[in-house]
């Protein structure tokens, strides 16, 4: 099924029926992701995932979103799937938009899978990569006008996510990992379940720990040698995690 959001269409899926329960699946994902948990959770909520725009089979927003675009999209989305006070279970960039909504919105109960919202720290050497990309960006495209030279150098830098992504999307995936959400925290009146791995590189421990202190009612269970899909290392503890705390 699709949603339609300032003329772009979003996909989603609902299965199973009562309190709602929304999926917000992380950068470079789809609702897929969490596919192999809906049944449990469809037998007591209606349970909603969607792909973000951008990703799985919606379209890319017209403009460079930021988390703020995000959440609008989702408040949207909630009004008019008649969504009230949902229960949330977000992975990695699905957390940004999960922060900011919680914020803002009822929440009933959310869970973070190693979610993103706090800005990374950056040591000085990657300071330094960033200022001499960008001295040799303006090198090949401004001085030689060789766009070819340029587009081999990008590809041999930045993650996995932004070398796979469109331009668009580049851009967002820029915009957004450069927002810092610890603010919107201590806003969180729900209670947090924090699910981690334990060596998570992307959005390491040190991040739950911070959103463990500043949400008001937070606890956090730590996956022993878990990476950034803490959740798919270890699914039986993970639905054990769901079961015992939506419940």
């Amino acid at each position: 099924m699709f949603f339609e959001y300032k003329g772009k269409r979003v996909f989603y899926e609902i299965q199973g029926s009562g309190k709602d329960l929304l999926l917000l699946h992380g950068w470079g994902c789809t609702h897929g992701i969490f596919a192999a948990f809906v049944p449990d959770l469809a037998l007591n909520h209606r349970v909603l995932a969607l792909d973000f725009p951008g990703f799985g089979e919606s379209e890319e927003p017209q403009e460079v979103w930021g988390v703020e675009d995000y959440t609008l999209m989702l408040e949207a989305f909630c009004r008019d799937l008649g969504v009230r006070d949902p229960s949330i279970v977000c992975h990695s960039f699905g957390g940004r938009v999960a922060i900011l909504f919680a914020s803002r919105n009822a929440v009933e109960r959310m869970i973070f899978a190693d979610a993103a919202g706090i800005k990374p720290r950056r040591s000085a050497g990657y300071y330094l990569k960033v200022y001499s990309y960008k001295l040799a960006k303006f090198y090949l495209l401004k001085i030689k006008k060789d766009r070819e030279a340029f587009e081999r150098m990008r590809k041999g830098r930045g993650s996995s996510d932004y070398q796979n992504a469109s331009d668009k999307m580049k851009a967002i995936l820029s915009k957004t990992v450069s927002e810092d959400l610890r603010r919107y925290l201590p806003k969180i009146q729900a209670p947090v379940l924090l699910f981690w791995g334990e060596n998570d590189s992307a959005t390491p421990l040190r991040d739950a720990r911070i959103m463990e202190k500043l949400i008001p009612d937070a606890g956090l269970v730590t996956v022993k040698g878990g990476s950034h899909f803490s959740f798919l290392d270890d699914p039986l503890l993970f639905r054990s995690m769901i079961h015992t705390f939506l419940k």
